[in-house]
């Protein structure tokens, strides 16, 4: 009798979350179709200077993408900071930008996004030798894997506004996700198939080499230093110049620019031809 009770409760089990499961695709589905309301249209074009480079098509994609994600995220203001639409709309339109023309999870280890009104403080515990020192540190945002992603309002609207210096924050940040997604913050997301790994890991290794090289002799380049502090950072700077600098990775560093074209299934430099 136990035997069967636990079989039919798995089995129930198994129906409730194949219809969660359903039901979600559906919800999708049709805020996939929907059209941004006017007002979210205005602060998109207003605060997030690369939609407006975007063909209409990609320009329409992403506003079902950001209805998913607002949808499924949850906005939480700290440090005093009431949450309004223009800080959730501005977030998720450029966190979308990720996920154009690609085969999503919708960042699905992500629940809650926490934003601060400006850079905020945060513990810091670190590692040398033997000895553990415990500190405090400026932070513009971080990611957290199973965990929330933080973010600083005046650093997102700064880093939105200038599409070309190759810093934003969210991009950054929701980079991470991306690379976490496997369970491994490494600077290898999840790819398209077992054998991109080879040709991934190798530009992206050498590439990675050649910024610590560049930043140990002061050498000026297309992508910030901050990548050189491990691939999982390597990853999420290279992310922001992509989508940023992208006529100058192109130029300087093509097989990159190939690789993250290959990953984002979107080319960035056509954008900035487009407005020219």
């Amino acid at each position: 009798m136990g035997i069967t009770l636990t079989a039919g409760a798995a089995g129930l089990g198994a129906v409730f979350l194949i219809g969660r499961s359903v039901r979600r695709h559906n919800r999708r589905n049709r805020l996939l179709t929907k059209p941004l309301a006017d007002e979210q249209r205005q602060i998109i074009e207003k605060n997030v200077s690369l939609y407006n480079l975007l063909p209409e098509p990609m320009k329409a994609q992403l506003g079902g993408l950001v209805h998913v994600f607002l949808a499924e995220k949850k906005f939480e203001g700290c440090g005093g900071l009431e949450i309004t639409d223009e800080i959730k709309v501005t977030i998720a339109a450029q966190a979308c930008m990720l996920l154009l023309n690609r085969k999503t999870r919708y960042f699905r280890k992500l629940r809650t996004i926490l934003v601060y009104p400006h850079t905020y403080v945060a513990n810091e515990i670190s590692a040398h030798g033997s000895m553990v020192i415990e500190g405090r540190s400026v932070r513009l945002g971080e990611s957290w894997q199973n965990g929330p992603v933080v973010l600083a309002w005046d650093s997102v609207r700064g880093g939105t506004v200038n599409m070309t210096d190759g810093r934003n924050v969210v991009l950054h940040e929701f980079s991470h996700q991306l690379d976490q997604e496997d369970g491994a913050a490494d600077g290898a997301p999840i790819l398209e198939s077992r054998s991109s790994y080879a040709a991934w890991g190798r530009v992206l290794s050498d590439e990675y080499e050649a910024l610590c090289k560049n930043k140990k002799q002061y050498r000026r380049t297309v992508l910030d230093k901050y990548g050189a502090t491990n691939p999982a950072e390597f990853f999420a700077v290279a992310t922001e110049a992509f989508f940023e600098k992208s006529r100058q990775m192109q130029k300087g560093h093509p097989e990159l620019y190939d690789e993250l074209r290959g990953y984002y299934k979107v080319d960035p430099a056509s954008w900035f031809d487009r407005g020219d």
